[in-house]
């Protein structure tokens, strides 16, 4: 077990914000605050109430400052405004290692991420699950070995209320496909299937996105021959596996030099 931190969290009353406390808890960490949108109805209540974690110590605030104070780790599973204005408001104040779960950033705001690695130790992941760390290298590994006769197809279901489609893991899966190809995902990925001149051009990287019910996370990646096809799948059957992931990820991120590290560097992968 890792020495004790104090965690700082975004988007706290949210699930996956309240799995991150129970999560940090049961590994040992304390609460240094958390922080929710201006108007949340939540703003002024300790964690320990808001959670049902009595054990839980700091309180929500609207404030960054305030959620932050004493903090070596913060971690953020919210959107990207959110997450790009309190990355920027550490990195003018240093000290503090992130870990970063938030899906759905453009190619500009990915590269402001990356100049702030420059300055600070951040862990970033489209999904944090070590099942899902596995099968990327997988992934990786089948595209190398089969070639680009071999279809690449990656389907990804998730609950009704996602807002990024692909999903931050489906991207992440494509990009280890891409990568065992030897090429830029942006160079081998398929517009979607649609309308009457939709064919599959050779080579490329397909996508299919469902948003169903409460579906906490589904992916597969399908490499199709005209003689055969194979299948690696994921499914996520408990959310606390993502929060788990990210308090290894800040147990292992906590004094690190800066740097833009991922779950492979979490793992020794």
């Amino acid at each position: 077990m890792a020495d004790s931190l104090n965690i700082a969290i975004n988007g706290i009353a949210g699930r996956m914000g309240q799995q991150l406390v129970a999560a940090a808890l049961a590994r040992g960490h304390s609460l240094s605050g958390g922080k929710e949108a201006d108007k949340s109805a939540h703003i002024g209540r300790t964690i320990a109430e808001l959670t049902g974690q009595p054990a839980a110590t700091g309180a929500v605030s609207e404030r960054l400052e305030t959620a932050l104070a004493g903090a070596s780790v913060w971690i953020d599973f919210t959107v990207p405004a959110a997450t790009l204005e309190a990355l920027e408001h550490i990195a003018g104040r240093g000290g503090i290692a992130l870990v970063i779960g938030t899906t759905g950033f453009s190619p500009g705001e990915e590269a402001r991420i990356a100049e702030a690695a420059s300055r600070l130790a951040i862990v970033k992941a489209g999904n944090f699950s070590l099942g899902v760390t596995l099968l990327q290298g997988l992934v990786r590994r089948a595209s190398a070995a089969l070639g680009p006769e071999w279809d690449i197809e990656i389907s990804e279901t998730h609950h009704r209320h996602k807002k990024d489609a692909p999903s931050g893991t489906a991207l992440m899966l494509g990009e280890a496909a891409a990568d065992g190809r030897g090429a830029p995902l942006e160079a081998l990925r398929s517009a979607p299937y649609d309308g009457p001149d939709a064919a599959r051009a050779p080579g490329t990287i397909g996508f299919s996105v469902r948003r169903l019910g409460g579906v906490i996370g589904e992916h597969e990646v399908r490499f199709g021959a005209l003689q055969e096809t194979l299948s690696l799948t994921h499914m996520a059957l408990d959310r606390s596996v993502f929060a788990h992931g990210a308090i290894q990820a800040a147990e292992w991120v906590a004094g690190r030099p800066p740097g833009l590290y991922s779950m492979d560097d979490v793992l020794g992968l």
